[in-house]
């Protein structure tokens, strides 16, 4: 009788060479790519461009803040209505590169887009605002929309690349490397110089397009068995159902609401970091990038440190753990009063930031079976991004409502973002106690 063995490249591996397998590091790679649009355009250089344009004192800083926290809420708003769909496509198709592959053209072109008619300054008005800033802020939400679309093809390919022991390791890899990205996305700063910083746009989406190619090229997709083909919005149908289930799966339910809150204080964040350490702390920009900078270091040696923690005392616990870091980072922002508090709060919120994507995509991973883990990626998407519309949103009407105060609409606004992160822990509290229950009575 033939005896059938293992194939599987990455089983038996220690930790390097589980790092360094060509799947592992192409996918990787795909992290090191995203995260310099992420952190060049969605963090640094479009609130720059924003505030370069209107900001000219405390009051239109704050206006400026709005535009950056409304064009999120949108590009977010369409995230909603669709990121549910592609967790449906995902298990009737099992296709997850083409996805990515398309999407990240798509982003890169509107990258280009958005450098094009920056640089144009077009004349004529569309509502009292500039055409070519207008046309600025609505690619600006298309790059985002299906940067962050791809990213739900990316996130669930984790699953195809090890044993379900191995994934704290590769998720916090991946981190690392995404955050590595950062580092080299910034090298373009000592070259924009006096040209502004939509001089940032078109080589970001260049570097982009580059470093995605590996895992276009190198990650093979394991072969699946395709699905009855039906209509695209038959999945909604679909996700009504998840929904419905969601009480056979009460710990997913949750984590997706605690997700939800401590999303929002993270994603609003990212954000707004950049004009509320110019606006409120009087930095320059490239006191900035420094900071940055710093923060990035900080986001890699998290991310590595909590994969190991993730997987000693498990994704539930390294969550709560998160979450309090996140807690104290944010409160020492609103309060700052001189440029070293926001030098420590930048470093916590870093390595809280690379660490939360760690924790919960292991989670998910962890609490989901893997026939519907596709629809569960997709629900986690779906929470992260209602939480993408909330966050922003409010900041933005908070420092709209209260523009005429000055500098302190900001920190208002940044202060909300401490109860959405109380929130978040209350919430996953109560996942750890099931979990606890859970356990008990395992022995009664």
């Amino acid at each position: 009788m033939e005896v059938k063995t293992n194939t599987n490249p990455l089983q038996k591996k220690n930790a390097w060479a589980l790092y360094f397998s060509l799947p592992v590091v192409s996918w990787a790679f795909y992290d090191f790519a995203n995260t310099i649009f992420s952190s060049n355009i969605n963090t640094i250089f479009f609130p720059f461009y924003l505030q370069e344009v209107i900001g000219e004192n405390e009051v239109l800083d704050q206006i400026a803040s709005t535009f950056i926290s409304y064009a999120n809420a949108i590009a977010s708003f369409f995230l909603v209505l669709f990121s549910p769909l592609f967790g449906v496509l995902i298990d009737r198709t099992g296709r997850k590169k083409r996805y990515i592959g398309i999407f990240t053209l798509i982003t890169v072109v509107c990258t280009i887009l958005m450098g094009v008619f920056a640089a144009s300054k077009m004349d004529g008005q569309i509502l009292g605002i500039p055409v070519y800033l207008a046309l600025v802020i609505c690619f600006f939400v298309i790059a985002k929309f299906f940067y962050h679309s791809s990213l739900v093809f990316y996130d669930s390919m984790i699953s195809d690349l090890g044993k379900k022991e191995e994934l704290p390791l590769i998720s916090g890899f991946g981190v690392a490397v995404g955050y590595i990205g950062t580092l080299a996305g910034l090298c373009i700063y000592p070259f924009i110089g006096d040209h502004g910083s939509q001089a940032s746009f078109v080589p970001t989406a260049i570097m982009f397009f580059i470093f995605s190619l590996p895992l276009l090229f190198f990650v093979k997709e394991p072969k699946v068995e395709v699905k009855e083909k039906t209509s695209f919005l038959s999945g909604y149908r679909e996700v009504f159902q998840t929904f419905q289930e969601m009480k056979n799966y009460r710990e997913v339910f949750l984590f997706m609401i605690a997700y939800f809150f401590l999303n929002d204080a993270i994603a609003t964040t990212i954000a707004m970091m950049a004009i509320y350490a110019k606006a409120i702390v009087g930095f320059s920009s490239g006191e900035f990038i420094l900071l940055y900078l710093v923060s990035t270091v900080s986001s890699i040696i998290g991310s590595f440190l909590f994969g190991y923690v993730t997987k000693a005392k498990g994704a539930k616990l390294a969550v709560k753990y998160v979450g309090y870091l996140l807690l104290v980072a944010l409160a020492i922002a609103v309060l700052s009063i001189h440029p070293a508090m926001f030098w420590i709060s930048g470093s916590m919120f870093g390595i809280a930031l690379g660490s939360m994507w760690v924790t919960s995509r292991t989670l998910i991973v962890e609490l989901t079976p893997e026939e519907k883990r596709g629809q569960f990626f997709g629900l986690f998407a779906f929470s992260g991004k209602v939480s993408a519309i909330i966050g922003p949103f409010i900041y933005g009407t908070i420092t709209w409502i209260f523009a005429d105060y000055g500098n302190l609409a900001s920190r208002l606004a940044l202060s909300s973002l401490i109860l959405m992160t109380v929130l978040g822990l209350l919430v996953h509290r109560k996942l750890l106690k099931g979990g606890q229950k859970d356990r008990n009575e395992m022995f009664i």
